[in-house]
């Protein structure tokens, strides 16, 4: 089931927002950077700097608890069409090198360079191309994992960052995951970490101790994924094609909260990331879903459909407040967040919008 023919590179832009901001204003280099709210508002931490991330600051972080742990810290407001902007062009150079490009982001990328434009043996050859090409036509740094499918090359992805590239071959691949701890699994949340915890799986290792029987037993639907990525099998196509029926952004908080101002402040940067996900793929939609869990884990949706179609970052928080205001939130800790637009106003593909046709396209943040 593990096929050592397939080449799949994992292409993740270091810190892009922030990597952007000092790379068109030099006197934020080396610096600090916060790219987000004003520290005296609701805003949130869209990204920031590696420089700022030694602070302890990190991304749907609010921008006021940002500015207490680095007063210094320069807070710089998004530029998203700057942003749309070059990852259009670092989306030029993907498809130099493969029509198989599978944008999750403004700034990153999963491409199948099985067989390649350029006609390389070797998709690390493909990678270091790459982030050769990005440092010289952008001036910025791209991390790269390469492995035969989309888990390994992802996980590889965040082994050296910034301006790394790891490899895991199929004769490595066994004890690179045996290694990982199980936090480092994409699907493993904090609940379902503790819960494995629990059981005594801690790494990768001890994950692959379980069969799927037991897997199921405890995990219901995801036993067969947690069975299949200890072993290193990912059957996933790398998929250019794929059309969009919504687009949507949610945040599981380290802690629960119960503030709705709190709350707020987190939608607010939910919608900003909507917004620009959907000024990126020239589309709006009608109707917008606001999700809830609370601290108990009952999960809840409210709803609410336009005449006029839904696009702006300022009307998404609007109705998103609106629709907090028909939960419990506040009277319930809260514990999940997510915003989505949907009854899109045209097909989206997953990889870019109709109008960005290849090699021109791009998605959202």
């Amino acid at each position: 089931m593990v096929d050592p023919r397939r080449k799949i590179i994992h292409v993740d832009m270091d810190a892009f927002y922030a990597a952007v901001e000092q790379r068109d204003q030099p006197q934020l280099r080396g610096k600090p950077v916060v790219v987000g709210g004003r520290p005296d508002s609701r805003g949130v931490v869209a990204t920031c700097s590696y420089e700022a991330r030694r602070f302890g600051i990190h991304s749907a972080m609010s921008c006021a608890r940002a500015y207490r742990l680095c007063p210094q810290a320069v807070f710089v407001r998004p530029r998203f069409d700057v942003y749309l902007k070059v990852s259009q062009e670092i989306r030029r150079i993907f498809f130099q090198y493969s029509d198989l490009v599978e944008p999750l982001s403004l700034d990153e990328a999963y491409l199948d360079v099985t067989c390649n434009k350029k006609n390389l043996q070797s998709a690390t050859w493909v990678a270091q191309s790459i982030r050769r090409d990005i440092r010289d036509q952008t001036a910025l740094t791209a991390s790269a994992g390469v492995s035969y499918n989309k888990f390994l090359a992802k996980i590889a992805s965040d082994m050296h960052k910034p301006d790394g590239l790891t490899v895991v071959t199929p004769e490595q691949a066994e004890a690179f995951i045996a290694e990982l701890p199980i936090r480092k699994f994409h699907g493993v949340g904090r609940v379902t970490e503790k819960k494995m915890h629990r059981l005594g799986i801690m790494t990768g290792y001890d994950l692959r101790q379980h069969d799927l029987d037991d897997l199921i037993r405890e995990f219901g639907k995801s036993g067969h994924y947690f069975f299949n990525i200890a072993r290193g099998i990912d059957l996933r196509p790398v998929t250019p094609d794929r059309l969009r029926k919504s687009i949507g952004k949610e945040l599981t908080l380290k802690e629960d909260i119960a503030d709705i101002g709190q709350m707020l402040t987190i939608l607010g940067g939910l919608a900003d990331k909507v917004s620009a996900s959907l000024k990126q793929k020239q589309t709006s939609g009608l109707t917008l879903t606001l999700k809830v869990k609370y601290a108990d884990f009952q999960l809840i949706t409210r709803s609410i459909s336009s005449a006029t179609a839904i696009h702006k970052a300022e009307d998404i928080l609007l109705l998103a407040e609106q629709l907090l205001k028909r939960t419990a939130a506040g009277q319930r800790a809260v514990r999940l967040l997510g915003v989505t637009i949907s009854q899109l106003t045209n097909e989206v593909s997953a990889s870019g919008s109709l109008q960005l046709e290849l090699p021109l396209d791009s998605s959202g943040a």
